[in-house]
């Protein structure tokens, strides 16, 4: 080692510069907070294994290829001028850049000879692929090996070959005591592979080196160059805005569907099987689709467990909000929320472990990982200029190069892709204006992508003669909400056709509609003119309507129709109501009217529920809500929080007042407990303040974190120290209790001899 070059990690950072320093903070938060004391703590904490792992998960492959050659070096260091030799292929260029990643997040140290600190080649097991070493192994090589490899048969050098390429290790295969031993089994009794357990075996490093020839360290892994998708921008944005349109309309038809009957909750947490069926029923869609849009509408805040019992999927408050907004901002709730969601969508319908189905809304597809990986693969699209992007597979391979060590990870890569297509984030591997606006400025600036690509909301419909009701684009949303009332939808799509019958009119006349009502509703929506069978449908029913009344006794049904209310009586579809004849004209139960009013409903009469009074019972109360999740917070849910300029400023700061105390340390420090004040260190402390003296401060603040502070004391009085801090330039308090020791800093003559 050069007499300058520093002896461990800690006096390497000493060298570094504020700005180098600052990097290396930016590129790993985790370590900055709570600020370090000093060096030897930001050492300290870049040696955790959670760091380091979080660190080199980061890396590409290109750059682990360069710490692969330091970690395989037989002696500790690698002089910087070495690695062209040992990575003849890599071009210089990425091999500075991989240099450079690695010294910034202090994974490698040193000047002229690299050194990888203990935690990075533990966290390192298999570089370059590569096995142990035979000795730690605990295997003896042949004496010549060349000559050994030679003699192998073709089937043990097919093993042999496959351990040295990416991963060293393999399964033993089982075989009968009485059976031939297979070519693993004779390799193991060779000394040519190095039993793990009971089932595993390792290739040796030596014997992996040898296989591989002139590339020891394996091919170089620069980066790929997939071919590239290519698409007219404004064809990509027009596909975009239909598919977000599809998707606005069915989240709606779906949650008004909820509305109107929620679904139960499972024990495990879910939504049922039958719930399900029911809802892609009423939707005219597949269940895989509903159960899409069940998780998206969920994941976006309008879809939540609620009611009396909480025992409901109900929409939410924000779903009252949600369908009031413009349709832009409407989508980008909904991107936005499946784009943080540590949901994994893709896994309900699968097995779990026990062979049984994923339900939709299950806990069981929670992965708090979902949020990066969304966003790491819409990241890599978003290189590219507007209009192109990448395939599903080729992305998938791109991102296998920037993180393989989480490659294991993206199987989840081409469900992903598929979900943003469906939601108008991407268009086939192309990102939307809209999309980029998601992943660079949240929810505004997506909705801004948007805007101009999805039509404004219409407040009418068109009347037709065949008593369908045709909107011709996405509604406002009172009108949407009376419709889904006094019709059912028939199919959707650019114009949703809305069907009016006996059964829907009823249903408006059961929540309280006068026939006058539903005239007026009718012209007053309709730019066609209302067609007279409409009017005669709407009269007909009205009629009918209400000529049984059912209130509560608990309860009863009365009718001035005695041969109606005879009926009703006889029929058998209404046994369950539990009715009994009370008088001429009023038959009773002992079921609440709500029960009595559906069966009676569901035989096909058309009751209408009074109050005490004998009044037709009003409108009913607004829809039963969900209080829904408190707002999300932006940003991966699985690092830790980017540290901005400001932040890095000042922790470096903090470091360097804690290194300056510890140098400026002259006694030794008189000790005590926090919280227990001795009364040496209120008598170091008074003379300081007297005399004017600097003092060397160990201090534990209120969040339990130490650091060391040079400190000029002003006053003592009460228990709090008031003093200037020279490290950080600021006036500050300091509690005695928390003063864990106390020195005497060297005066200005001192320090200036000793620097």
């Amino acid at each position: 080692m050069p007499p300058d070059q520093p002896a461990t990690l800690a006096a390497w950072l000493r060298t570094r510069s504020d700005e180098e320093l600052g990097a290396l903070l930016a590129a790993r938060p985790d370590v900055a907070r709570p600020a370090p004391s000093d060096v030897v703590g930001l050492a300290t904490r870049l040696a955790v294994p959670v760091s380091v792992d979080r660190a080199l998960d980061e890396l590409d492959a290109a750059t682990l290829q360069v710490l692969d050659a330091v970690l395989l070096s037989p002696t500790d260091g690698v002089a910087r001028g070495e690695l062209p030799e040992l990575l003849p292929q890599v071009p210089r260029d990425v091999l500075e850049a991989g240099l450079d990643t690695l010294t910034t997040r202090a994974l490698l140290w040193g000047d002229d000879v690299l050194h990888a600190p203990e935690p990075v080649r533990r966290a390192v097991r298999y570089p370059a692929g590569l096995g142990r070493r035979a000795a730690d192994l605990r295997v003896p090589l042949p004496a010549d090996l060349p000559e050994a490899l030679g003699e192998l048969a073709a089937d043990e050098r097919a093993v042999l070959e496959r351990l040295s390429g990416d991963r060293p290790v393999g399964h033993l295969p089982d075989t009968t005591a009485a059976g031939p031993a297979g070519p693993a089994r004779r390799l193991l009794q060779r000394g040519m592979l190095a039993r793990v357990d009971a089932v595993n075996v390792e290739l040796p490093r030596e014997i992996g080196l040898a296989l591989r020839g002139d590339q020891p360290l394996g091919p170089p892994r620069v980066r790929p160059e997939p071919p590239v998708t290519e698409r007219e921008p404004a064809v990509v944005d027009q596909q975009a805005a239909g598919a977000a349109l599809e998707v606005l309309g069915r989240v709606a038809d779906l949650l008004t569907a909820l509305e109107e009957e929620p679904a139960g909750l499972l024990r495990s947490g879910g939504l049922g099987v039958r719930d399900q069926k029911r809802l892609a029923k009423e939707l005219r869609v597949g269940e895989a689709d509903v159960a899409f849009l069940i998780e998206v509408a969920h994941v976006a805040g309008l879809l939540d467990v609620g009611g009396a019992q909480r025992d409901e999927w109900l929409p939410t408050r924000a779903y009252d909000a949600w369908r009031e907004q413009d349709l832009p901002d409407r989508w980008a709730v909904l991107a936005d929320g499946w784009l943080t969601s540590t949901r994994l969508l893709s896994l309900v319908g699968q097995r779990d472990v026990a062979g049984k189905a994923v339900n939709v809304l299950s806990p069981d597809v929670v992965r708090q990982t979902a949020p990066a990986l969304r966003r790491s693969a819409l990241m890599v699209l978003a290189e590219y200029p507007p209009g192109q992007g990448l395939p599903a597979d080729e992305l998938v391979a791109l991102l296998r190069w920037r993180t393989p060590r989480r490659a294991d990870r993206l199987s989840p890569v081409p469900a992903l892709m598929a979900e943003a297509e469906r939601l108008g984030i991407a268009v086939r591997g192309v990102l939307s204006t809209g999309g980029r606006g998601l992943l660079t400025g949240g929810e505004d600036a997506a909705a801004d992508g948007m805007r101009g690509l999805l039509p404004e909301p219409l407040d009418h419909v068109l009347a037709q003669p065949d008593l369908s009701l045709i909107a011709p684009g996405p509604l406002v949303a009172d009108l949407a909400g009376t419709l889904a009332l006094v019709a059912d939808v028939e199919s959707s799509g650019g114009a949703t056709v809305y069907r009016v019958s006996d059964g829907s009119i009823r249903r408006a006349l059961d929540a309280g509609w006068s026939a006058t009502d539903l005239h007026d509703f009718f012209t007053r929506a309709s730019r066609t003119p209302v067609p007279q069978a409409l009017d005669y449908l709407v009269d007909d029913v009205a009629r009918q309507h209400g000529r049984l009344r059912v209130g509560a006794i608990e309860c009863y049904v009365r009718s001035d129709d005695h041969g109606l209310v005879s009926q009703v009586l006889s029929d058998r579809r209404t046994a369950n109501a539990e009715l009994r004849r009370l008088a001429p004209g009023v038959l009773v139960s002992g079921l609440p009217p709500e029960e009595v009013l559906t069966v009676l409903r569901a035989a096909g009469y058309a009751p209408a529920g009074e109050n005490a009074g004998g009044a037709v019972l009003t409108r009913p109360a607004a829809p039963p809500r969900a209080a829904g999740r408190a707002l999300r917070v932006g940003g991966s849910a699985s690092g830790p929080r980017p540290l901005g300029p400001d932040d890095v400023a000042a922790t470096v700061r903090e470091i360097r007042a804690g290194d300056a105390a510890l140098a400026a340390r002259r006694t030794e420090p008189v000790r005590q407990v926090p919280g227990v004040t001795t009364a040496g260190t209120l008598e170091l402390l008074s003379r300081a303040v007297r005399e004017g003296l600097s003092v060397w401060l160990g201090y534990v603040d209120a969040q339990g974190s130490g650091s060391q502070r040079i400190v000029q004391p002003v006053s003592l009085v009460g228990g709090f120290l008031q003093g200037y801090d020279e490290g950080r330039g600021e006036n500050r308090t300091f509690a005695v209790h928390r003063i864990t020791s106390v020195a005497l800093a060297e005066d200005d003559e001192d320090a200036a001899a000793s620097s």
